[in-house]
């Protein structure tokens, strides 16, 4: 027997899929069935303190194959609608991580406060939306600090971070989040990206710079958890073009513990079964016993 549990700070899973902020998550009854598919924990839309529309559309589009491009403004109905939404989630039998955002490390706080009394087993600080007013919060190390430390007083249930990477150097910005308290970190958001429309002569997205993920991130993602790996020690969360099985080996033998699927349902639901069934055959043809035996193998002396 192959054992692909994975333990995120006081949460046991499953199996190490998740799935991602942003995918399917506004809604109890979708997230409830995410679960019943087979994902080892669920995480939610971005949910901030007040509702919020997001921006008009196009708001959304692929730029080549499992590569879009996307600028929704983080909508969503807002933390006292929400928390209707997040109980229902939580009879998939699942943890359910609330991601949450606000305009400064106080609001964090409140929703965040609010998520735990809904039920969420975790929370994770949506501190890196690229085409939002919160990317600031993501590019500073002072300001990632203060909200994880803010956070982390309001609430006792784990605080995960996601990063932003569009900055110089997120290994620092990893390490200040880690420094502050952070339980977990979560690599990485979307790339800041737009695409000009040659007939019109203008932006495609309303909001004109939106950001690129799925496959053409994944490289990216992969980098970006293979560097954090080398400098915290709490668990990484990878997310960023996994569309099968051997993406998810790959952000795991870079430094991940779990991965996030967003992406990937573009191949249905049963991706996570798929991607579980994968990783546990992957480890049994290779003799281990655990998918903690391979969990940042790729920095062993004599990689490449």
């Amino acid at each position: 027997m192959v054992d692909i549990s994975v333990n995120l700070s006081k949460l046991k899973l499953r199996n190490p899929t998740m799935l991602a902020s942003g995918i399917v998550g506004i809604s109890g009854k979708l997230l409830l069935r995410v679960a019943n598919e087979g994902a080892g924990a669920l995480v939610t839309k971005s949910i901030g303190p007040e509702p919020r529309n997001g921006y008009g559309n196009p708001c959304l589009i692929e730029v080549f194959k499992n590569t879009y491009l996307n600028a929704m403004g983080l909508p969503n109905p807002g933390a006292k609608f929400f928390s209707k939404e997040l109980k229902i989630a939580k009879k998939g039998g699942v943890p359910v991580i609330a991601s949450v955002f606000g305009a400064n490390p106080s609001e964090f706080a409140h929703v965040a406060s609010e998520m735990e009394k809904a039920g969420a087993d975790a929370v994770e600080l949506n501190v890196s939306c690229p085409h939002a007013e919160i990317a600031i919060i993501g590019q500073s190390c002072e300001l990632v600090g203060e909200t994880v430390k803010e956070v982390k007083k309001a609430v006792k249930i784990p605080t995960f971070i996601k990063l932003n990477p569009n900055v110089t150097d997120i290994t620092e910005i990893a390490e200040e989040a880690e420094k502050a308290g952070a339980d977990a970190i979560t690599a990485i958001n979307t790339i800041r990206a737009m695409t000009i429309d040659i007939d019109t002569c203008k932006p495609v997205l309303s909001n004109r710079i939106g950001g690129l993920s799925g496959e053409a991130l994944r490289p990216i993602a992969v980098r970006c958890v293979y560097e954090i790996y080398e400098h915290v020690r709490i668990p990484i969360i990878a997310v960023g073009g996994i569309l099968q099985w051997s993406h998810a080996i790959e952000h795991i033998l870079a430094g991940a513990t779990a991965v996030q699927i967003g992406t990937g349902l573009v191949n249905g639901f049963q991706i996570f079964q798929e991607i579980s069934g994968g990783i546990e055959k992957y480890l049994a043809e290779k003799g281990y016993k655990s998918i903690k035996e391979i969990v940042g193998i790729a920095h062993q002396e004599g990689g490449n």
